[in-house]
């Protein structure tokens, strides 16, 4: 259920987070988005992306995450790395942590257990890792590797891609269903 956060014109909101915002969140950030496009929910969902550090504020995505993004004719060049925000707990419907450092650091700063339940592992949507623990669920940094670690993370973050728009897609629904029936209500009582 998307509750209190959502109305009629204000669509989901999917943040991914990693730790610098430059190779692993871009990137998810970026598939996922891609991904709503295809699902014909580009109106409905929005995604973007944040690192649990200030240490490569402003600057663009790795060169490395760019290349492997460009192969698949997504566009990174307007990305610039950004700094979590305390606020956006209450602004995102799903909040992705995409190692599970991010995933406890996001949990541990949380304001409440509703908040922290829309934390998820990024990879906690892929079949093969949903009823894995979180500490199996981490896509590891490709920062100090080479061109196959940015072909992991990409493999990875599509692998959970399809679970995480049919769970999007579902809360979108149900909200649908909630409005309708407060609406049906409404009316029969006037």
């Amino acid at each position: 259920m998307l509750g209190n956060m959502s109305s009629t014109s204000s669509p989901y909101r999917i943040i991914a987070v990693c730790t610098g915002n430059i190779c692993r969140s871009p990137m998810a950030e970026l598939i996922l988005a891609e991904a709503f496009t295809a699902a014909g929910l580009a109106d409905a969902v929005i995604v973007d992306s944040a690192g649990t550090t200030a240490y490569e504020a402003g600057r663009p995505i790795d060169p490395r995450a760019a290349r492997k993004l460009t192969a698949h004719n997504l566009l990174s060049d307007r990305h610039i790395a950004r700094e979590w925000r305390p606020e956006w707990y209450s602004e995102r419907h799903l909040i992705l942590a995409l190692d599970v450092d991010h995933y406890g650091w996001l949990r541990a700063s949380a304001p409440d257990h509703e908040t922290r339940a829309r934390i998820r592992m990024l990879r906690s949507f892929d079949p093969a890792l949903e009823s894995k623990d979180p500490l199996d669920q981490g896509i590891e940094d490709p920062w100090y590797g080479d061109h196959n670690d940015f072909e992991t993370v990409w493999e990875q973050v599509q692998a959970a891609v399809p679970g995480i728009v049919q769970f999007v897609r579902a809360a979108i629904a149900d909200d649908a269903r909630l409005k309708l029936q407060d609406s049906q209500q409404v009316r029969s009582i006037s």
